[in-house]
């Protein structure tokens, strides 16, 4: 069989098994299945990553999120002994509104990021190891990288907001 075409159908089997960890996680009302779908979905953006021949980079997805960080949601999950979300079904307005505000996201870091991946950029350099990556991260592609840290900060205090105790003046 041609290289190429096993690389084809390997980069498919991921992307379903992504896909279908994906949806599990959003459908299933149990928090330990949807943990473990995301443990699914996680693993198979690592077989992407070795089927582009980025064993590094596959490395690293398997070590810190597969195993350190899904470890941690797990222990947590178990430890606050979360039961299944009742009424995750519903129709609520502001989902449909934080629906679209997300798509409308998506698709614009899509068309954000389309214009930072050109074939020229793409070909340069080797994703497997550590030396390219880091070149690439702190020259040509600074600014997605700092964006991306933004983006984080603002998760980091999105969840310390959401986390933190209410308490209620009448």
């Amino acid at each position: 069989m041609d290289a190429a075409i096993l690389q084809t159908i390997l980069f498919w089997i991921f992307s379903l098994l992504g896909l279908a960890g994906a949806v599990g996680l959003l459908i299933n009302k149990n928090p330990v299945y949807a943990a473990l779908s995301l443990i699914l979905n996680f693993f198979s953006i690592a077989g992407l990553y070795l089927s582009l021949g980025a064993e590094f980079l596959a490395a690293i997805q398997i070590l810190v999120y597969a195993g350190a960080i899904m470890v941690l949601f797990l222990f947590v999950i178990m430890l606050l002994n979360l039961q299944d979300e009742q009424g995750v079904l519903k129709y609520d307005a502001r989902r449909g509104a934080a629906f679209v505000i997300g798509i409308a996201f998506v698709g614009e870091m899509m068309y954000i990021f389309r214009s930072f991946f050109d074939d020229s950029v793409l070909g340069d350099f080797k994703y497997g190891s550590v030396e390219p990556i880091g070149r690439q991260l702190m020259t040509n592609y600074l600014f997605p990288f700092e964006i991306i840290s933004v983006i984080l900060l603002a998760a980091l205090i999105g969840a310390i907001v959401v986390a933190r105790k209410h308490t209620y003046t009448d």
